[in-house]
């Protein structure tokens, strides 16, 4: 499962996050999202959990838990909505 994370303290590090979420269980993979200009935090991550109830055990346990002084916000990560490339076909002619 899918793992959104916000609300991190920007000094959070992916190995801080691994520690907590495999206290739940097996964590595939850690991927704090960082600006891609500054290289800084934007402030949320997402975690990979293969076992859909170790995954829920971690978002329950998680949720709302201080770490290094923010409380995170822990749930199901949403797939991300299709970006709409407008334009509608046709030949672009104005008539």
């Amino acid at each position: 499962m899918n793992i959104y994370v916000g609300n991190l303290a920007y000094d959070v590090r992916e190995d801080d996050l691994r520690q907590s979420f495999e206290a739940f269980g097996r964590t595939e993979s850690v991927s704090i999202v960082k600006d891609k200009y500054s290289g800084e935090s934007k402030g949320f991550a997402f975690v990979e959990m293969p076992a859909k109830d170790e995954a829920q055990a971690a978002i329950d346990g998680l949720n709302g838990k201080d770490l290094k002084g923010q409380n995170l916000k822990v749930n199901e990560a949403r797939p991300r909505p299709e970006k709409h490339r407008g334009g509608g076909g046709g030949s672009g002619r104005r008539y």
